[in-house]
């Protein structure tokens, strides 16, 4: 099994949860060549938490950024990615890792990840589903099997130049996914390798509403089909921070988008997202659905 892997953690003021995602690294049963934190301008005590740890483990590498007074989305978090990899590029790694900062794990995550892609040599993207916590209760953010998240994300190697690294816009987590799918690589999120998330999706945004309206705009420029986004925003109401209000958001966004005749991504990737959604809408990934969000189990 192939063990070589590098990780990389754009992070910009999570002094509430790097300490979190520190310990679990720390604790994995298989160390990554090098775990890069680029501190994106943080104004807390985030790269002072970090620095306590740099001696505990020579393969921390954090790396500072100007601040430029705010936090940015999509382009921003992977200008920060891409900042970090430019160290671990030399480095003879076969999997990176695209790991948030407020995230905590098991210490066989990364060991059982790598034995996932060993045993599947199609599998180019993966990670574990994300779970919140509430009241002791975990519960999970659902997200179809084949959809691998933003907070974490595995890629092997040869999937990861195939797609030409990431996009630097909002959306590259769906972007990269999508390219991945297109040239023929399985995209998976196992929901036996769990994450706690300590923030909810769009949970660090000052002002979520907007933050969720401007998703469905994307979602339109990303091609989403109209019954998908429909049942998307039902869903997001139910399911997302914050509800209902968050869900019905999207759908605005989503239609403003529609209505003013915005720009498509592009023609074929437009066309393989819609055969994608569509063939979800089944019993099967209902059942899916139901089952895995009625489950609670204590944290």
């Amino acid at each position: 099994m192939n063990q070589r892997y590098v990780v990389i953690t754009p992070a910009r003021d999570e002094e509430r949860t790097i300490e979190l995602t520190v310990r679990s690294m720390l604790a994995q049963t298989i160390a990554p060549l090098r775990w890069v934190v680029v501190d994106d301008g943080s104004t807390d005590r985030t790269r002072e938490l970090l620095e306590r740890h740099r001696s505990a483990a020579p393969w921390i590498d954090v790396v500072p950024r100007r601040n430029r007074g705010f936090r940015a989305l999509g382009g921003g978090v992977v200008d920060a990615f891409n900042e970090g990899f430019e160290r671990v590029r030399p480095l003879p790694w076969e999997f990176v890792v695209k790991l948030d900062a407020d995230l905590s794990f098991e210490p066989r995550y990364f060991e059982n990840l790598l034995r996932r892609f060993d045993a599947d040599p199609k599998l180019g993207m993966a990670s574990g589903k994300t779970f919140l916590v509430n009241d002791g209760v975990r519960q999970i953010e659902w997200c179809p099997d084949e959809h691998v998240r933003g907070p974490a994300k595995m890629y092997r190697r040869a999937c990861f130049e195939a797609i030409g690294g990431l996009e630097a816009r909002r959306g590259w987590d769906m972007i990269d996914e999508t390219r991945a799918q297109m040239l023929g690589w399985t995209t998976r999120s196992f929901i036996d390798e769990p994450l706690i998330h300590h923030r909810p999706i769009d949970g660090r945004q000052a002002n979520v509403l907007k933050s969720r309206f401007e998703m469905g705009e994307l979602y339109h420029f990303l091609g989403y089909h109209w019954l998908y986004l429909l049942v998307r925003s039902a869903r997001s109401a139910l399911q997302d921070y914050p509800r209902v209000t968050g869900g019905t958001a999207l759908l605005l966004g989503y239609l403003r988008a529609a209505l003013r005749g915005a720009p498509r991504y592009d023609a074929d990737y437009v066309a393989w997202v819609r055969k994608q959604q569509l063939s979800r809408f089944t019993l099967r990934h209902l059942r899916g659905y139901l089952e895995a969000t009625s489950r609670r189990e204590a944290a």
